[in-house]
């Protein structure tokens, strides 16, 4: 995570400054680097072992583009998730993400209608839960994924609250 002011901290007033961008923790990354070894190790040896019983151990070689194929995700998975982060201001959310494409997506608060955190098997193995927010517009419907679950938790509630108060004032 980044350092900086603590969750939940956002601008002091000046709208301008910069806001306090929090990273998203390393567990997302290992439980996405293990995926990732274990589906294309499966693919390499079923492959090899495919290629070599029906084509011939000389097509066998064709099983070493898996692993070429996980050391290239290995690196993209780790910009990717260096990409995301998020801060939260006075009046709403902003989600950064993006290596080639960057896209900042902002949430105010008085437009969220639900905020839900989610958390599949696999997230759950590993400690993390997503936070999904949805507003009216579909297209500014945004999640943060892989938080530690007190930090999905926290988030939800300061969310909730914070929509709740802005909402009241439309």
């Amino acid at each position: 995570m980044e350092t900086g002011s603590p969750p939940g901290a956002g601008t002091t007033g000046d709208e301008t400054a910069e806001p306090a961008w929090i990273g998203l923790p390393p567990g997302l990354l290992r439980m996405r680097r293990l995926l990732l070894v274990v589906w294309l190790g499966l693919l390499t040896l079923a492959l090899g072992l495919l290629l070599g019983l029906f084509a011939g151990p000389a097509w066998a070689a064709f099983a070493l583009l898996p692993p070429a194929l996980t050391a290239w995700g290995w690196v993209l998975l780790g910009r990717n998730w260096r990409s995301w982060r998020y801060a939260e201001r006075a009046d709403d959310l902003l989600i950064s993400r993006g290596v080639l494409w960057r896209e900042e997506t902002v949430v105010p608060y008085g437009r969220m209608q639900l905020v839900e955190v989610t958390s599949g098997p696999v997230e759950r193995h590993f400690g993390l839960a997503s936070v999904q927010l949805h507003t009216a517009a579909a297209a500014t419907d945004a999640t943060i994924p892989g938080l530690d679950p007190a930090e999905a938790e926290r988030l939800r509630d300061r969310l909730t609250e914070l929509g709740e108060a802005r909402s009241a004032g439309l």
